[in-house]
């Protein structure tokens, strides 16, 4: 395995070369709440966005699945986040979208998030609206076509505690 005192991406261990089962061991890290709404949320994402490659990242401070056209971070449209207390849903392009119910947070340059106060804040139609618009923004547009696909991108050798302190 190629580490360094960062991150290391799993390159030929069988023991880690099904991405479910380690996924699932990431999201076993958190609160049974968290876990639940990272789940669901990964579920409503891989439904609403066929063609999307699903990249995740275990960094130091959260669990980051994005969706995107390419297995390149920056081609990104959005992700999912999971901290010790909520998850997030992450926007690129959230500083250039229309947001009337000021659903937005955060001061980044290319991203907003929004806190998913549960699973189904992912449905409200306001939710759905900024979603439309982060996707039309996107450099490349997803193809319904491509198979979808699972890739892990980089474990953190450290890591802050997944759950609540």
């Amino acid at each position: 395995m190629m580490a360094n005192s960062r991150t290391y991406a799993p390159r030929c261990y069988p023991e880690v070369m099904d991405p479910e089962i380690q996924i699932e061991g990431f999201i076993a890290k958190f609160t049974d709440e968290v876990a639940d709404q990272l789940r669901r949320a990964r579920i409503h994402m891989r439904q609403r966005l066929p063609g999307a490659l699903e990249l995740v990242y275990d960094n130091y401070n959260a669990l980051a699945i994005g969706y995107g056209p390419t297995e390149r971070s920056k081609d990104i449209v959005f992700s999912i986040a999971g901290y010790p207390r909520w998850v997030s849903l992450f926007l690129v392009g959230g500083p250039w979208l229309s947001d009337p119910k000021g659903l937005l947070k955060g001061e980044g340059g290319r991203v907003r998030h929004i806190v998913l106060k549960s699973p189904a804040t992912l449905n409200d139609p306001a939710v759905e609206d900024l979603m439309i618009q982060a996707a039309a923004r996107a450099s490349f547009p997803l193809n319904p076509a491509q198979s979808f696909r699972t890739v892990i991108k980089s474990i953190s050798a450290k890591q802050r505690s997944r759950r609540p302190a």
